[in-house]
């Protein structure tokens, strides 16, 4: 299961009101980073057949298959400090993190 934290719901639902096509958002991993794998958080504007669908606190996050094998057990959180603002994944099955929390390795 993925979790998405009330910050992390409330900004989904802020960006998603911006643009009239979008859905939701689609998370996903693809090759790349630092560490071999790296995190993808995108508006998108239709659901495919495969994805997987999770709606949390009015957030709606679809999921392709490959990717959710390696997001099981992930909290999607939102953060804000003084470095700044975005989406933080904290991966229980990354074995690595990158300095800046954006690729990893498992």
């Amino acid at each position: 299961m993925i979790t998405i934290t009330e910050k992390a719901a409330a900004k989904i639902v802020e960006y998603v009101s911006k643009d009239l096509a979008a859905i939701g958002v689609r998370i996903g991993v693809k090759g790349g980073g630092c560490s071999g794998f790296q995190y993808i958080l995108d508006l998108t504007t239709e659901e495919k057949g495969t994805d997987k669908k999770i709606e949390q606190s009015g957030a709606i996050v679809y999921i392709d298959k490959k990717s959710y094998i390696f997001l099981i057990g992930t909290e999607v959180d939102y953060t804000e400090d003084l470095m700044g603002s975005g989406f933080k994944f904290n991966n229980p099955a990354a074995k690595r993190m990158c300095g800046c929390g954006e690729s990893f390795s498992v």
